[in-house]
């Protein structure tokens, strides 16, 4: 039996995946959970052999999940999402995720897609994988890429810095870099065009 924690904070989706889920002879859902640091609570818990993570979460994302499990215990995660862009896709194999695919498949193809992590295989959507290979690369340092993600919801240079343990000026230092690189004049306007591009 595949052990199956389901992550999604859309109710109805989740629910919904949960019960056709339980359909399937050999895969246990062992919990729903509506947010990422449920998630990774519940997971660290549980230890379920699969974790079905949504990428677009509130707080937490599913590929911080991800990361975080991973270093944690011996899960194995996909990543499911409605907006499957290149960047991000990069992102989620960098961080160990197994699985990646876009919401549009069918509950049978996403049992068939645990099945197969289960086993120790991973799964890419081919569609995804394809734009990934022709998507420009983010003209950013992986540094530069954390200080946007630890402020894209208006944190202060001193939260980034004590969030990264850096200090406040190297922040900043890193802040006027990214905005040269990205030719834009604000750090919201840098959130803005990297979660558009995918690079966070």
């Amino acid at each position: 039996m595949i052990r199956v924690l389901l992550a999604d904070d859309e109710g109805m989706i989740r629910s919904a995946l949960a019960a056709l889920l339980r359909l399937e002879d050999d895969i246990e859902v062992v919990a729903e959970c509506e947010n990422g640091e449920q998630a990774i609570a519940e997971a660290l818990r549980l230890q379920p052999d699969v974790c079905l993570l949504d990428l677009e979460m509130p707080g937490i994302d599913g590929v911080e999940v991800s990361e975080r499990l991973n270093r944690a215990i011996a899960t194995r995660c996909i990543v499911v999402t409605r907006h499957a862009r290149p960047g991000v896709l990069r992102r989620a194999l960098a961080s160990g995720v197994a699985g990646f695919l876009p919401k549009s498949r069918g509950a049978d193809e996403v049992a068939a897609i645990i099945r197969r992590v289960a086993a120790g295989g991973r799964y890419v959507d081919p569609e995804v994988a394809a734009d990934a290979l022709s998507d420009e690369r983010s003209p950013l340092t992986d540094r530069e890429l954390d200080v946007l993600r630890a402020g894209r919801r208006g944190e202060t240079t001193g939260q980034i810095a004590r969030t990264l343990s850096l200090a406040p000026g190297t922040v900043r230092n890193h802040i006027s870099t990214v905005l040269g690189k990205l030719s834009v004049s604000t750090r919201q306007q840098a959130v803005l065009l990297a979660e558009e591009r995918g690079w966070i």
